[in-house]
């Protein structure tokens, strides 16, 4: 396949070092532009100078990923007429040496599939404990998937008449994109090959804090707009923070209340905070023969259910407000 033919559109904001290295591992490209979103740091002006197609975007609008993104493959398609495949990568990622090829045979062989992806790997997964949650939530089953990631190699003709990604949305604008293009047909698939490493450079608890408030925001933000035919996997996830974030402390709230009224002994209308411990345990006991640090990670997935609440009721107060949200940044 001529190279011109694939594409590569890389988005970022303040990535820095991350973004050279990135740039760096796509250095045989030819069919490439850098989408920035108010960067200060220099990374518009490193990648003009590496002879790349660089755009910045104005502030007229809100930045997000979708916006940097579809100004990305507009300016690419606009700019290569024959770009059949477009990979779009964040700033703090880098591409595997044969990923391009790879996803490229796949999408050649397979004429019914508009997206693949493969394994995204975290650069650091030992300096955290957090780097190590995210490098688990890229190994996703190999097959076809509800949904793809940001970073993935798209079919440039079904991206168009898709409408490109939302940018509306501050998170989740790749499984709306997916949602969209598997209710027409076309399937997401997760082949086994390395795709690349990403550097979350998640070090304290509070990035992770924001980050799972921002996915909360993104799970409601897809429910709100899509009901019935939201991701299956979204809704079990909702449905599971709801009850754990939200309905179990009303619930326990609600009874410590009628207890003090009713002049009955609080401690019994407590039992049901009992739930937190059991699930502690049963995550505990799931992770610890194939986890390095068990107890962390089965006491940040029980709390981090309380984050990803806050960010659904985050959501909820602005779309009845009819107010618009601003990016939830963990970097």
């Amino acid at each position: 396949m001529a190279k011109p033919k694939l594409g590569v559109v890389v988005i970022g904001r303040n990535e820095g070092n991350r973004l050279k290295a990135c740039l760096a591992s796509l250095s045989d490209i030819t069919a490439i532009v850098y989408v920035d979103s108010g960067s200060h740091d220099g990374s518009l002006e490193y990648a003009d100078a590496q002879g790349i197609d660089a755009i910045a975007l104005t502030t007229e609008r809100p930045f997000t990923a979708a916006r940097a993104r579809n100004a990305g493959i507009k300016h690419l398609m606009a700019r290569h007429s024959d770009i059949e495949f477009i990979q779009t990568i964040d700033g703090d990622c880098t591409m595997a040496p044969d990923w391009l090829d790879i996803a490229a045979a796949k999408l050649l062989a397979s004429s019914d599939i508009s997206t693949v992806f493969g394994r995204l790997r975290e650069r650091f997964p030992d300096r955290s404990i957090y780097n190590r949650i995210c490098d688990e939530e890229w190994n996703a089953p190999i097959g076809e998937a509800e949904s793809c990631g940001g970073i993935a190699m798209h079919r440039a003709a079904t991206l168009a008449a898709a409408g490109g990604f939302n940018e509306a949305l501050i998170a989740g604008e790749e499984p709306d994109l997916c949602l969209r293009l598997r209710r027409v047909g076309w399937s997401i698939v997760r082949i086994d090959a390395d795709m690349g490493d990403h550097d979350a450079n998640i070090l304290r608890f509070g990035q992770w804090w924001r980050r799972t408030v921002r996915a909360g925001f993104a799970y409601a933000e897809h429910i709100w707009r899509h009901g019935a035919a939201s991701l299956p996997s979204w809704k079990r996830q909702a449905a599971r923070f709801v009850s754990w974030g939200i309905v179990l402390p009303a619930g326990t709230a609600a009874l410590m209340l009628i207890s003090a009224v009713l002049g009955w002994n609080p401690v019994w209308s407590m039992l049901p905070l009992l739930a937190y411990a059991g699930q502690f345990v049963r995550i505990w006991l799931r992770e610890r023969r194939c986890f390095a640090y068990p107890a962390r990670l089965a006491a940040l997935a029980v709390v981090g259910k309380f984050a990803e609440a806050l960010g659904a009721l985050k959501f909820v107060g602005l779309a009845v407000m009819r107010r618009k949200a601003g990016l939830i940044e963990y970097k």
